[in-house]
């Protein structure tokens, strides 16, 4: 029952709705939380224990914490010595958050990883000749670990921080743990961002409805019409790339870099309609990314609550750190330039793409392209004054339409060649058809029938080239400031009327269906 299907759609969504404007305000906050688990539980059973045991373990360490920050309190008034009361307080609070954590990122970890580390300590074992094996276990994973494990921990460092007080409520913040529109796909969302709108119940509006609805439709145009019909040609390629090189390898990194925005973005539309309907509040997780003009500008657009979590929650605490502390000192002291100050951020950084590189996946090609993104980045923040430098020499306008472009290619290819390794299924298996870009690249494939053994129609290309110039269009104005939506919301009935038809006949009529089109998961679920 995922978010485009026709059940979670025509039945789940308008139930849920209806249940939830029936029941009492104060009753609202039970029916989300019971839509939440029904939800879950359609997906993965009795592996909501999962969820349950997370919720329960962030839910009492946040308690402790604020029981030892009350006690601590209390104490300072009468103790003598201060500076002891202070590190054992600091103690106990870190014991706690790491409890916490462990809890947390260790279930993740143990489900997600195991097998990963286990086959690849077992072939270190083997060429050691050691005759220890790590069995292989059939573990089950629940949808949506990822996303509510970092909102767990992002919960549980909040009020270790004293950002928010710790919930007495155990039904609020489970309903904040398990709201059914987020634990898919996410975003990755702050307690203090949206556990208040869950729980007011507010009732149904017209104008949230509306506004929901036309969310909807724009998510379910990008996720079906486009990223569906896209799959066809991403798995020919990827699944068989061996037959291919050159400009059908290049083909395949756009495409599956194309397919996979529209999949993610248009769920994540998907996610933010179906919150304005209940009149909460959603952060958008994405702000037209192909814009960018550099890797790290990227990732500020691209997945935004993601970035945002491993900035506050990996990038600043590493920074702080004693060790990364001293390195700056030392740097700073030895080199008094741009590179004093990119060194001990340069710890930081790797931390971050390394957590980004095993969060997307078990797999050597999710691991390089973390690492590939902190290399580019790194390099970015070394080269930058150089840059700088450089085209004030050359007296070069920065802001002119030329330099811009220039940049936004630059970051297309850094992308395209990250999407790349990110979809192949092997780490050897991308190498292999990056370098059957340079090595076996030719135009004859347009001629030689190559391109005719893909099982993608001129049709099929049709649609998606259309379907990519009607989502640049809209790109295009949201990057002018302006919001389509809003706009929309100041037109007469009949205008909107006439908008959200043609969205609903687009999906209707284009939208990858039947046939040789199967359906396809949500790409960002098995994450």
């Amino acid at each position: 029952m995922a978010y485009n299907s026709i059940l979670f759609l025509c039945a789940f969504l308008p139930v849920s709705l209806l249940v939830y404007q029936i029941c009492p305000k104060r009753y609202r906050w039970v029916e989300l939380l019971a839509f939440s688990y029904l939800f879950f539980f359609i997906f993965s059973g009795f592996l909501v224990v999962y969820l349950i045991i997370s919720t329960a373990s962030v839910y009492f360490l946040a308690l402790l914490l604020d029981k030892c920050k009350a006690s601590y309190k209390l104490k300072r008034k009468t103790t003598d010595d201060k500076a002891a009361l202070k590190k054992s307080f600091t103690r106990q609070k870190r014991f706690l958050l790491w409890a916490g954590i462990i809890i947390n990122i260790g279930i993740l970890a143990f489900l997600k990883y195991y097998n990963f580390f286990g086959h690849n300590t077992n072939l270190l074992f083997d060429s050691l000749h050691i005759g220890a094996t790590l069995p292989k276990l059939k573990l089950l994973v629940p949808i949506g670990i990822s996303f509510y494990s970092l909102q767990a921990v992002s919960y549980l460092t909040d009020v270790y921080g004293g950002k928010i007080a710790a919930d007495k409520n155990f039904g609020r913040l489970a309903l904040y743990m398990s709201f059914f529109p987020l634990i898919m796909e996410g975003p990755i969302c702050r307690y203090s961002q949206i556990a208040e709108d869950l729980y007011e119940g507010r009732p149904l509006k017209y104008s949230n409805l509306q506004n929901g609805f036309i969310r909807i439709l724009w998510g379910l145009f990008k996720k079906v019409v486009i990223a569906d019909r896209l799959n066809i040609l991403v798995e020919a390629i990827f699944s068989h790339s061996e037959r291919y090189g050159g400009i059908v390898i290049i083909l395949g990194a756009v495409s599956y870099t194309y397919q996979l925005y529209m999949e993610f973005s248009g769920c994540i539309d998907l996610t933010i309609g179906v919150g304005q309907m209940f009149g909460i509040t959603i952060p958008e997780n994405f702000r037209q990314p192909f814009f960018s003009r550099s890797a790290s500008e990227f990732w500020r657009r691209w997945h935004i609550t993601l970035g945002a979590f491993f900035r506050d929650y990996i990038f600043y605490p590493i920074s702080l750190t004693k060790f990364v502390k001293n390195v700056g000192k030392k740097s700073r002291k030895r080199f008094k330039n741009h590179f004093g100050q990119v060194i001990p951020s340069a710890f930081a950084l790797f931390g971050v793409w390394i957590c980004n590189g095993f969060w997307h996946g078990t797999g050597w090609t999710y691991i390089f392209y973390g690492l590939y993104y902190f290399v580019i980045i790194l390099l970015e923040n070394i080269l930058e004054p150089y840059s700088f430098k450089f085209t004030d020499k050359f007296k070069i306008n920065r802001e002119s339409w030329g330099f811009k472009a220039l940049q936004v290619t630059k970051t297309l290819l850094i992308i395209f060649t990250g999407e790349l390794f990110f979809r192949a299924p092997r780490m050897l298996t991308a190498v292999s058809m990056f370098k059957s870009i340079f090595t076996d690249f030719s135009f004859s494939v347009f001629t030689d029938g190559t391109l005719s053994k893909i099982p993608f129609s001129a049709y099929d290309y049709a649609v998606c080239i259309a379907g990519f110039f009607v989502v640049l269009a809209v790109g295009i104005v949201h990057e002018k400031g302006i919001s389509i939506r809003q706009k929309l919301e100041e037109k007469n009935f009949a205008s909107q009327f006439t908008v959200y038809m043609l969205l609903v006949l687009a999906i209707v009529m284009f939208g990858a269906y039947s046939g040789a089109y199967a359906p396809v998961d949500p790409i960002y679920a098995g994450f």
